[in-house]
């Protein structure tokens, strides 16, 4: 995002969860000076969560996080970035995201904390 290095794409779940968010991150979007796109959870976005769940890569109490995935992996992102180290940011869920998407001719994701794409060469 910074220095026109990244393109940030959000999801309408994603607005709706910056809804509740703390003001320092509100913040820190809104200082990017850049308007995201939009992507929308669709009808083929909730039936490949879905089959996260089924294949049980996580537990129904994370189904929003599924949708992140979901939405990234359908709309072709590049990588999904997230603090979310539990249930999004985690080898072996990343690992469990990918054989389900290849399962069903998808691309694999690439997943990666937000400190992966910190350039460290200066």
């Amino acid at each position: 995002v910074l220095n026109n290095e990244y393109e940030l794409v959000i999801s309408d779940l994603t607005e709706r969860e910056l809804l509740g968010a703390p003001e320092n991150v509100k913040t820190l979007i809104k200082n990017l000076g850049i308007k995201p796109e939009i992507i929308m959870v669709t009808t083929e976005v909730i039936d490949l969560a879905n089959k996260y769940l089924n294949e049980k890569v996580i537990g129904e109490i994370s189904k929003d996080d599924c949708l992140h995935i979901s939405l990234a992996t359908i709309n072709k992102i590049d990588i999904l970035v997230s603090w979310n180290f539990k249930h999004i940011v985690n080898i072996k869920r990343i690992r469990g995201y990918n054989a389900i998407n290849i399962m069903n001719g998808y691309s694999t994701i690439e997943i990666r904390s937000p400190k992966d794409l910190i350039d460290h060469e200066d």
